[in-house]
């Protein structure tokens, strides 16, 4: 029996499947939790090693071949629970506010690190995939009289091709790198390593909108 099968049997739609591998890849990836230090007493350690793991994408970026692809498949689980909460406005603010933490969480993990946007950051790939949608969302959002679309509406059927698309562009851009990407990248600390990301998001979505209009 195929995956497909087994998603038909179990009545598994497309955003569960992700929120399933989210949650395997975290697992896959935190082989080693911050909290060591704390056994150690040494609560600046422990500070330190918690913000280095969500910066890694919850242990995702520590994944050691393609972690930024793994942390874009994680930003679907991301864009998955910001449309669950069905509130629109609510969805701006998060991404507005997950952006920040990306810039400052980034900053401390190169610090950390001491390396300039280490590949095992993968923050800034997770929060930039919700402004991929974004005109898609905006126009469901639109056509049902502002009411927010549920998840079916981008990880069922057709939608699914359009979707795993969005990813397939955006890791694209993220790696191509087009003006002004890499340029952004020059940028001093959480500020570098998040802001391509976004502008190769910002890209992607200009690209859905004679698409989704």
């Amino acid at each position: 029996m195929n995956s497909l099968a087994l998603i038909a049997v179990f009545g598994i739609g497309g955003w569960e499947v992700m929120l399933i591998l989210a949650l395997l890849l975290i697992l896959v990836g935190a082989k080693r939790l911050p909290l060591a230090a704390s056994r150690q007493g040494n609560d600046q350690q422990f500070v330190q090693a918690t913000k280095l793991f969500v910066a890694q994408g919850f242990g995702i970026g520590r994944i050691p071949f393609a972690p930024g692809t793994f942390g874009t498949l994680f930003g679907f689980a991301w864009f998955a629970l910001l449309i669950a909460m069905g509130n629109f406005w609510a969805y701006l603010a998060a991404v507005i506010e997950s952006i920040a933490l990306s810039i400052w969480l980034c900053d401390e993990a190169e610090k950390i690190l001491g390396k300039t946007d280490p590949g095992s950051v993968v923050l800034d790939e997770i929060v930039a995939i919700p402004l991929c949608f974004l005109p898609w969302l905006i126009s469901e959002w639109i056509r049902r009289d502002h009411v927010m679309p549920p998840l079916e509406t981008f990880f069922t059927g057709q939608s699914l091709i359009w979707t795993a698309l969005i990813f397939a562009a955006f890791r694209l851009f993220d790696i191509w790198k087009p003006w002004p990407v890499r340029g952004l990248q020059r940028l001093p600390g959480g500020w570098g390593v998040t802001v391509d990301d976004l502008a190769a998001a910002l890209y992607v979505a200009l690209i859905t909108i004679p698409f989704v209009a």
